[in-house]
């Protein structure tokens, strides 16, 4: 597979597609929506709630970590995952000001 030459576009192009390619995995929608339908840091249930391996789930929780959506604490030999609301609302301002786009009226093309 050839290389993304990610390099050529801007910080914000970058910025979306990683967001995208985050979003782009249903186990990591289900875990974050399960992050905010409880409210509060999660430990081990995340594998009996999304009903996947635990290395499967930590690769998951990894990426959305990077992403810095989540944050996580050591409690013990645990790590309690969250959202991380500063990055959350940033990520939501960029995906707004991206999906809010609209041609002008005029445009007639096609």
């Amino acid at each position: 597979m050839g290389l993304t030459k990610s390099e050529i576009f801007t910080d914000q192009q970058n910025e979306i597609a990683h967001i995208a390619k985050v979003f782009g995995h249903p186990a990591r929608v289900a875990i974050l929506q399960y992050l905010f339908k409880i409210n509060s840091c999660i430990c081990g249930d995340l594998v009996e709630e999304i009903g996947l391996a635990q290395p499967t789930i930590s690769q998951h929780l990894k990426e959305l970590k990077n992403i810095g959506l989540i944050k996580g604490n050591i409690e013990g030999t645990s790590i309690c995952y969250c959202i991380d609301n500063e990055n959350w609302t940033n990520m939501k301002t960029v995906i707004s000001k991206f999906l809010n786009q609209d041609l002008a009226p005029e445009n007639n093309c096609c």
